[in-house]
């Protein structure tokens, strides 16, 4: 027997634990956590909330609860059930994102790598991380086109040069730890003598009117800024830890980390999210998830406020509040950036917030919906000439594009567009019924009456009851309408926020599609011109490949340098034929 909400309020428990709310479909839209979940639950339906919190509970059809022992255990398992379920209500703050640090190797050449390992290698020495991906990758590259030793500095092209022509220079154990010595000293921030060398050079180049050179030496010396000495908070050489405050404000929530490694102050991340929980409990769920995709440093420092044990037997790592001296400094540097970084955003993200409500109500009055549409999947197909037919699909939740739902397929049906439709749509959502996944509210695809009448006969064909229209577009191939399943066109005003969401799914579903065609189509070009070179097997392509990185590497490469890898008639025998032209235009025909 199934009970009614208020049913379930009046049986719930007063132990601790964690409750999953579901909607319509028994999807999981939010995991929270409570001392008493009596309370906890029945507070959602009883009283005023804010606008976030409304929202979410006007979507809840049903909740089941768990009861753990302590609030500690509820606590743990509201972030794994969070991990495991990725509620839409819940703050995900890192979406598996993870910060890369640079690694340079104990032995051997001390070449710099850039890592995003979660467990550190004891063969390597480990910097960072650094939230800015790019300006690690120039840091690294940097060092590795260059030999920091103080008295020489190799520009990578001669290294390269060195390298085919088998000159490359032998380096003794003595030189190679004299190098490591040096590199790891730049990136421990010690980076003056090899700013100077690295200046010198520049202004030489400049005085000899080799400005391109100049400009290279210019561009590491810009990367080498983004590790060097420059902050002004200072520490111990021997101190890692990271700093983390929040700021809060009508449901919003920013949040700072700060990592100092080695003493110094690198870098910081910021996050600002609308949030149902407490700002306490937020910041503690960003906590969690940030260690999932990170290797935790010796300390982390957290708000008074915020249970520092339970957080400890999360991220396995010491958990500690400042009190006072320069962590405590630090920890107010941190509370001030959120609070700067909440005023900066508050407004534009609340207007972002309005906005896509508005289009979402707008559009499912226009299609006669009784509630506002919650998950939208959007198909287009692309081919050439019949080859290369592929489709893809799209998926945006309550307005934001959800990327880990994204699909793409090759299909079998040539440049029949309707024929396609057909086939991608079938395969989805039988897939989804075989499954017992969850449909969407609206399904809409990239055409006219013929692909949404193609949709229909899929939906009455798999008896599901899913509404359908389509993207209509004007004679510049820009939407400007829907269609719905009547055949009736819906004109949509050009300044309304749901003429600008429609434009954003449509522009959205074609990149992605159009990437996968290019994608395969590059595959198959590339196979199909090494597979044209006698004498060019499986393993010497692979050798060109490491050696080289890729097709345009290979294209790029003199006789002399392929010879280096492959025999000398082979060798000839590629350059001739990679060097015919193949433009873009010759792709289409």
């Amino acid at each position: 027997m199934k009970h009614t909400i208020e049913e379930k309020l009046a049986l719930l428990p007063t132990e601790p634990g964690c409750y999953l709310m579901k909607d319509k479909n028994g999807e999981i839209i939010y995991v929270g956590k409570a001392k008493k979940l009596k309370n906890r639950v029945s507070s959602y339906f009883h009283g005023a909330h804010d606008h976030k919190t409304t929202k979410m509970v006007s979507q809840v059809r049903d909740f089941d609860t768990i009861i753990t022992s302590t609030e500690k255990e509820s606590l743990i398992l509201e972030i794994n059930l969070i991990k495991e379920h990725r509620p839409r209500f819940n703050i995900l703050f890192m979406d598996d994102k993870s910060y890369p640090y640079l690694k340079v190797s104990r032995t051997g050449k001390p070449e710099v790598i850039v890592s995003r390992d979660k467990k550190h290698s004891p063969n390597y020495t480990y910097f960072g991380p650094y939230p800015d991906a790019t300006a690690a990758r120039a840091m690294a590259s940097v060092l590795n086109d260059s030999i920091p030793t103080g008295d020489d500095l190799l520009p990578n092209t001669q290294a390269i040069y060195n390298s085919f022509n088998r000159t490359e220079k032998k380096y003794s154990k003595e030189e190679l730890s004299l190098w490591r010595q040096n590199v790891i000293s730049i990136l421990n921030g010690n980076s003056k003598s090899f700013i100077d060398a690295l200046e010198a050079k520049m202004l030489e180049a400049s005085q000899d009117m080799n400005f391109e050179l100049a400009q290279r030496y210019k561009e590491k010396l810009q990367a080498i800024e983004y590790v060097g000495d420059r902050q002004q908070v200072q520490f111990s050489r021997t101190e890692n830890f990271d700093v983390f405050n929040y700021a809060y404000y009508q449901g919003y929530i920013a949040i700072t980390g700060l990592f100092v490694r080695a003493g110094r102050l690198l870098e910081r991340t910021m996050a600002v999210e609308a949030s149902l929980e407490e700002p306490e409990d937020a910041l503690t769920s960003f906590i969690a998830q940030f260690y999932q995709n990170q290797p935790t440093p010796k300390f982390v420092y957290v708000p008074e406020l915020l249970d520092k044990d339970s957080i400890q037997a999360m991220i396995q790592t010491e958990v500690l509040h400042a009190q006072r001296g320069k962590k405590r400094a630090l920890m107010d540097i941190a509370e001030k950036n959120a609070q700067q970084q909440l005023n900066d955003q508050f407004q534009l993200l609340k207007n972002r917030q309005n906005f896509k409500e508005e289009a979402l109500l707008h559009l499912s009055q226009l299609l006669s919906f009784s509630e506002t549409i919650h998950r939208i999947e959007v198909f287009d197909n692309s081919h050439i000439s019949g080859t290369f037919a592929v489709s893809a699909c799209v998926v945006f939740d309550d307005g934001e594009p959800n990327k880990s739902l994204y699909r793409r397929y090759r299909l079998h049906q040539g440049n029949d567009d309707v024929a396609s439709m057909k086939e991608v749509l079938y395969r989805r959502y039988f897939r989804i019924l075989k499954e017992d996944g969850v449909f969407p509210d609206l399904i809409l695809v990239d055409g006219g009456k013929p692909q949404v009448n193609a949709a229909l006969e899929i939906m009455e064909m798999l008896d599901l009851n899913i509404t359908v229209a389509g993207l209509v577009k004007d004679d510049r191939h820009r939407t400007h309408a829907l269609l719905n399943a009547s055949g009736e066109i819906l004109n949509v005003d050009k300044t309304s926020s749901l003429y600008a969401l429609m434009t954003h799914m449509q522009d959205e579903v074609h990149r992605y599609v159009i990437g996968y065609h290019r994608n395969l189509r590059k595959k198959a070009m590339t196979k199909s011109i090494l597979d044209e070179v006698p004498g060019l097997g499986p393993v010497r392509q692979k050798q060109l490949f490491k050696t080289f990185g890729s097709l345009r590497g290979i294209r790029g490469a003199s006789i002399e340098a392929l010879e280096t890898i492959i025999p000398e008639d082979v060798a000839r025998e590629l350059y001739d034929i990679i060097h015919i032209d193949w433009t873009e235009h010759n792709d289409e025909k």
